[in-house]
């Protein structure tokens, strides 16, 4: 008896392709998830897809559950929402999260998945990578009542910032942007919208997501005295220019690297990645996040639909790929 799936590979950078993967039987411990819905984490995929991952990054770049290595060939992705169809008996039936690439079904430990709750559809459970992002950033923050915040970046990860930000009372909140279409996407959001240039400054707190060093540095120059930005962007194998010689050093400002592979050290030790997934998905139950899902295709136009992607012909945020019907065939006997 076996089984086999269908999954999405980089064969090299540019070049994507569908295969067959085989799966073994789940075993003790271990779950069989038919997907459901994947998400394109852009910013990091698009990196991938056109081989920008730097080589002294391979190792620290992995996802969880990739399969080859940087450049190519290499199965890589980490925004699954699937329906468990073996394992424990508690999971069996459950709509889950996990961290796996693009493919029709999977076998992985239990642990490895996080039940979607009730109230949060399935599509809108894939941008739990971008929330727990986000969370993890607020806690490297620390934004307190009544802050005067920015958010550089109207992407994926930087609105989700936005709107965990604006739950905080009192607090006002700035999503800065070259692009002025995100404006309506930002006051949804129930943050206020400006361009570059246009921005509040004297601000408490400046976060940064919007992969560019010229966005790096409009984050610094929006900061109040002794301030800090923190920074969610990947820049890959991008130089990062920024002007220093301004007030960077007589106000004391510093830059904060907030990456979701570890959890944030004011959580560490106290919190873990179960228990951020988790919160990130209760965060989900709020219907807003539905604006960032701005773009769907077919699992089988994915090697097509990653080039335009990473090219920028398709502007989606969170681009959803939905797998046919039929897909639990996929996992079947064969």
């Amino acid at each position: 008896m076996s089984r086999t799936a269908r999954a999405y590979w980089l064969r090299e950078p540019g070049f994507g392709e569908i295969r067959s993967a085989d799966l073994p039987d789940p075993g003790p411990g271990e779950v069989l998830v038919r997907t459901l819905v994947s998400g394109v984490s852009r910013g990091t995929e698009a990196l991938v897809f056109r081989g920008g991952v730097p080589e002294s990054q391979h190792a620290t770049m992995r996802a969880p559950f990739q399969e080859g290595d940087f450049p190519g060939p290499v199965k890589y992705g980490y925004l699954n929402v699937g329906l468990v169809e073996a394992g424990p008996v508690d999971l069996i039936g459950r709509t889950v999260f996990c961290l796996y690439p693009h493919q029709t079904a999977y076998v992985v430990p239990a642990e490895a998945v996080t039940v979607v709750p009730d109230d949060v559809p399935a599509r809108r459970a894939v941008l739990a990578g971008a929330v727990e992002t986000a969370v993890n950033a607020l806690w490297d923050a620390r934004p307190l009542l009544g802050d005067r915040v920015a958010v550089v970046g109207a992407g994926m990860v930087g609105l989700s910032v936005a709107r965990l930000l604006t739950g905080l009372p009192g607090a006002k909140v700035t999503v800065v942007d070259t692009d002025v279409t995100r404006a309506e996407l930002a006051e949804a959001f129930g943050a206020s919208f400006a361009r570059p240039g246009e921005a509040p400054d004297d601000l408490d707190l400046v976060f940064h997501a919007s992969g560019t060093a010229a966005g790096l540095q409009v984050a610094l120059d929006l900061l109040a005295a002794d301030g800090v930005v923190t920074d969610l962007s990947w820049y890959g194998d991008m130089p990062v220019e920024l002007n220093l010689g301004g007030r960077f050093h007589s106000a004391r400002l510093g830059i904060r690297a907030s990456q979701v592979g570890e959890i944030a050290q004011p959580r560490r030790g106290r919190r873990t990645h179960a228990d951020r997934m988790a919160l990130a998905l209760r965060m989900l139950a709020d219907p807003a996040f539905d604006a960032l899902l701005t773009g769907e295709s077919g699992f089988d136009e994915l090697p097509q639909v990653m080039g335009k992607l990473a090219s920028g012909s398709i502007p989606a945020l969170c681009h959803t790929i939905t797998y046919p019907a039929d897909s639990a065939d996929d996992a079947g006997e064969r």
